[in-house]
């Protein structure tokens, strides 16, 4: 079934077109490159996989409960819409709020293939454009598995959500090749890994679980690259240049917490504009999850530099301020162990599987004799 057809609200024109400002730099030296950078194209290399055979697809889903959201997560829970809804009304609601947000990370990763398609085309350092290359490889993996579990499982799409592609926009047009890798690096991809980390880590649903774990595997990666490169740049800019690279960050974290407020699935249910975003901005549980969500972004802006006065500022208004001191690594090192470990359990119970249907035809066959 296309696409347009699942959709929860008139996505408009199909085709998006962004046009393209800055130069594509090309570089005849083959032989120098960063060793850290190397080392991660190496392993970005050695951790691709296969999204049709790693997942287990034949994994049941319940479209009126993709990923065992409890009630108290709910915007409209203790409200009296909420007292006047009828459990099969309560499911179409966690239907709509599980596509809405796997349609924004599916959105996002789309994004995220073009801006690292762009990184390869536009970064200076032929290293850098290695590593590029193999991200651009994992966000098309990543699109595919997210557009594959709205269509089979869940049966609605929504459209990317304005801010969302506001920051997009913003990020693609900037001719600077830094700016690709903190839009998209460290602000979109920041945020999505603690959004996935947040929904992996409360899902009682095994589906969902495997996907956003084995993506995270990657995203790992990804946020490792843009620390190492920007890092590195950002310690020659001037203090002018960034204060522009900090008005961008400010601008884009305004952008992202606006974004997660999900005020177009109570639209949906017959709520007005106003009173949805009233809604969605009180609700106890999404202004923890909002706060939460810059676990990565946070620590990742002071590593590589940004952390000016105004930015501070900026993050002590957002009540995010103190994650600065949030260790990254930890974060990043636990995102790996989770899907190995995932795949460790998997295959665990696909072994005492097999070992069980032997022992069974060993049995059958002693039985007959």
């Amino acid at each position: 079934m296309p696409t347009h057809d699942l959709y929860a609200n008139d996505p408009g024109d199909s085709l998006w077109q962004v046009p393209a400002t800055g130069a594509a730099r090309f570089n005849w030296e083959y032989d120098a490159g960063r060793d850290r950078l190397l080392a991660l194209y190496q392993k970005g290399k050695d951790k691709q996989w296969d999204g049709q055979k790693r997942i287990d697809w034949d994994l049941e889903v319940d479209p009126y409960d993709p990923l065992g959201t409890p009630e108290e997560s709910m915007a409209l829970y203790g409200t009296p819409y909420w007292d006047r809804m009828t459990d099969r009304d309560k499911g179409e609601l966690r239907r709509h709020y599980a596509s809405w947000q796997f349609s924004q990370f599916l959105h996002g990763e789309q994004g995220a293939m073009i801006c690292a398609a762009r990184i390869v085309e536009s970064v200076p350092d032929l290293d850098a454009k290695f590593y590029s290359a193999t991200q651009t490889m994992d966000e098309a993996r990543h699109a595919e598995i997210y557009g594959r579990f709205l269509h089979e499982k869940v049966g609605l799409v929504y459209p990317i959500n304005d801010n969302l592609q506001a920051l997009l926009g913003d990020t693609l047009r900037d001719s600077r090749w830094d700016m690709p890798y903190l839009g998209m690096q460290v602000l979109i991809e920041g945020l999505a890994l603690a959004a996935f980390g947040m929904i992996r880590d409360t899902t009682t649903k095994p589906l969902p679980r495997q996907i956003l774990a084995y993506v995270m595997q990657d995203e790992a990666r990804h946020v490792a690259f843009g620390r190492m490169a920007l890092r590195d740049y950002y310690k020659q800019l001037t203090d002018a240049e960034l204060r522009e690279r900090e008005e961008f960050v400010i601008e884009g974290c305004y952008l992202m917490r606006d974004r997660l407020r999900g005020e177009e699935v109570l639209e949906n249910f017959g709520i007005p504009k106003a009173e949805a975003a009233e809604l969605s901005e009180h609700s106890e549980f999404l202004q923890l999850f909002r706060k939460l969500l810059f676990s990565r972004i946070v620590p990742c802006v002071k590593d590589i530099g940004l952390w000016g006065e105004r930015l501070q500022r900026a993050y002590v208004d957002m009540g995010v301020f103190e994650l600065g001191d949030a260790s990254l690594d930890l974060l990043m090192a636990q995102d790996e162990e989770t899907a190995e470990q995932l795949d460790a359990e998997r295959f665990a119970a696909e072994e005492r599987e097999r070992v069980a249907e032997v022992r069974e035809a060993v049995d059958a066959g002693a039985a007959e004799d």
